[in-house]
């Protein structure tokens, strides 16, 4: 059992740089896949980065060069930096925290999110 809390959402201007913490309660925390996906109005969720119970990280296209996710373990907290933020960026940032078994997704945790808006 996993709760997510995150916090850090805000309006910026294109260009800005905004950062996100998600500080999650549990006493498994290091095992497991930790990410951020965002879903903006009308669209579907969207994974945007993630990073593995051993600290590889993996970002989607879109935001590669711009964001940085990273972790740690010692404080039960996942990070997003984002940097160069577009209009395309704006919607909720959701936490996700994902057990895997034999490398196969089991289940899934998630947070109430955090609006993040891109707007000039």
């Amino acid at each position: 059992q996993v709760q997510l809390v995150e916090s850090g959402g805000g309006l910026v201007q294109p260009g800005g740089s905004l950062r996100l913490t998600c500080a999650a309660s549990g006493t498994f925390f290091s095992i497991y896949t930790m990410g951020w996906y965002r879903q903006a109005p009308g669209k579907q969720r969207e994974l945007v980065a993630a990073v593995s119970s051993g600290g590889r990280p993996n970002y989607a296209d879109s935001v590669t060069g711009r964001f940085t996710i990273a972790r740690d373990n010692a404080k039960n907290t996942v990070y997003l930096k984002m940097n160069s933020l577009k209009f395309e960026d704006t919607g909720v940032y959701y936490c996700n925290a994902r057990v895997l078994r034999n490398a196969v997704a089991q289940h899934d945790y998630w947070g109430q999110g955090s609006q993040v808006t891109v707007s000039s």
